[in-house]
């Protein structure tokens, strides 16, 4: 993996599915916006009110006006933008002051506690939000019930639930602050039917509420693929998608992860590479199907997943 991609995940994903007691129930879920159904055409560049009262040094990335001329092409859009038309996403007004917002938020934050090795406004639009809704060229249905696995700042879960407010997404993480700083999110960018839970995923994908009921699992995090399924497939429905965003030399891990995969009832999809703007440096997405019930006996303790990682060759 290159060094950009793991100072970014250390910075994010301290005790990702693990540590903590679940607090699940306690989340704050503000406001009672709607998402707005269907994205409207391209982007709006008015952003004069988005981040008030925040420090003057975080002033959100200006984006060009909406572009209403096709034949204007995409030579004026920046690589965020032109990764969102890539992607055939159009943001509405409102989107788009949420994801300002929230990069705001997100780097406010994190002068006071450590959410992300990215401090680049540019980079966080790429290289967090866009990369984020990467996921959708695997993955994009008109409803959808995600969980987002040790979600630290809240990616991809946060991003994608913009783009896609009629999706019921759920965040699980284990650190406190960061789950205090996904409440806040929420609550600011007045998202409704997403909810951040405190705890870790081997105690809580044993829960019946919980337990194989997602349409699609996700973990964007630094964990080899057996754990991440061990941690993943008990909590996805028959039927349902497993995507787990990955970097760089995965001829070993993913050969572990396919005969881990059997064991927990999933199976291998598609190795899907990422050609959006900025994100052109080795990104793939690792696609697995739900085609049985995971056993019940997983996933096990971390201690047990740590010392005998599920589908390693003796």
């Amino acid at each position: 993996m290159s060094e950009d991609w793991d100072e970014q995940k250390e910075a994010e994903s301290g005790g990702r599915g693990q540590g903590g007691d679940i607090q699940g129930g306690d989340m704050q879920v503000g406001g009672k916006y709607q998402g707005g159904g269907k994205p409207r055409p391209y982007i709006s560049g008015n952003s004069s009110n988005v981040g008030a009262g925040l420090a003057p040094a975080l002033q959100p990335m200006q984006l060009t006006p909406a572009l209403t001329n096709s034949s204007l092409g995409t030579s004026r859009l920046s690589p965020f933008e032109l990764g969102l038309h890539q992607l055939g996403l159009e943001l509405t007004e409102q989107q788009l002051g949420q994801f300002l917002r929230y990069q705001q938020e997100l780097l406010d934050w994190n002068t006071r506690m450590n959410l992300t090795a990215i401090t680049s406004l540019e980079e966080v639009l790429i290289k967090h939000f866009l990369d984020s809704l990467s996921l959708l060229t695997v993955y994009d249905t008109p409803k959808a019930r995600l969980l987002d696995i040790g979600a630290g700042a809240g990616f991809p879960g946060l991003p994608l639930k913009i783009v896609r407010p009629q999706w019921h997404v759920v965040l699980l993480e284990a650190t406190g602050k960061k789950v205090s700083f996904l409440q806040h999110v929420i609550e600011i960018l007045q998202l409704e039917d997403v909810v951040a839970v405190h705890g870790r995923a081997e105690e809580l994908a044993h829960k019946a509420e919980y337990r194989a009921s997602f349409d699609v699992v996700t973990a964007r995090a630094v964990a080899s693929l057996p754990t991440l399924l061990e941690y993943s497939a008990p909590f996805c429905r028959v039927g349902g998608q497993i995507i787990f965003p990955k970097k760089g030399e995965l001829a070993e891990e993913l050969a572990q992860g396919k005969r881990a995969a059997q064991k927990a009832g999933a199976s291998f999809k598609a190795d899907v590479p990422v050609s959006l703007p900025g994100l052109e440096d080795g990104r793939r997405l690792l696609v697995w199907e739900q085609v049985r019930e995971c056993a019940s006996e997983f996933p096990r303790s971390g201690g047990v997943i740590s010392k005998k990682p599920l589908g390693k060759t003796m």
